[in-house]
């Protein structure tokens, strides 16, 4: 015989919510539950120092001969491929968060960027690109003023 159970429409909300996250997780990249898959491209930092704009890539365990770097105007893109190693026998593997296999990722740079004399290197799994920028395009600092106040003296 079964127990009447009273019935939790929330309760049901929340596992079609799990349900569908997961779903647009495997499809679309992401960090699912029970299967892992990362977005299929790496992460990226993007900073200004000393006058250049700098990319950083976090490109682990791949060779830099699987990488490609161009720039087209203000738009800056890093291809690659990370090949997947076979060396574990089948059913040693149980558990897997790496991602394999080629991306592409493109990132729109300020204007003022000289491609001309981009520069790139690779160390430790992390790809750094370096481009100047004219010193218009650097960001600058803006002095706010104050409604009633005249330079060091404040209104009574």
């Amino acid at each position: 015989m079964r127990a009447i159970r009273r019935w939790e429409p929330l309760s049901e909300l929340s596992t079609l919510h799990k349900e569908m996250d997961e779903f647009f997780k495997k499809t679309f990249g992401g960090v699912a539950l029970g299967h892992a898959k990362l977005a299929p491209y790496p992460a990226i930092e993007c900073f200004t120092k000393e006058g250049n704009v700098v990319v950083k890539a976090d490109l682990p365990g791949m060779d830099v001969k699987d990488i490609e770097i161009s720039v087209t105007g203000n738009m800056l893109t890093v291809k690659g491929e990370r090949k997947t190693e076979k060396t574990e026998k089948e059913g040693e593997h149980f558990y897997s968060e790496t991602s394999y296999g080629a991306f592409e990722r493109t990132i729109t740079l300020p204007e003022g960027v000289n491609a001309d004399k981009a520069r790139a290197s690779f160390k430790n799994g992390v790809l750094e690109v370096t481009l100047p920028v004219k010193a218009e395009a650097l960001p600058r600092k803006v002095t706010v003023e104050v409604e009633g106040e005249k330079a060091g003296k404040k209104a009574a």
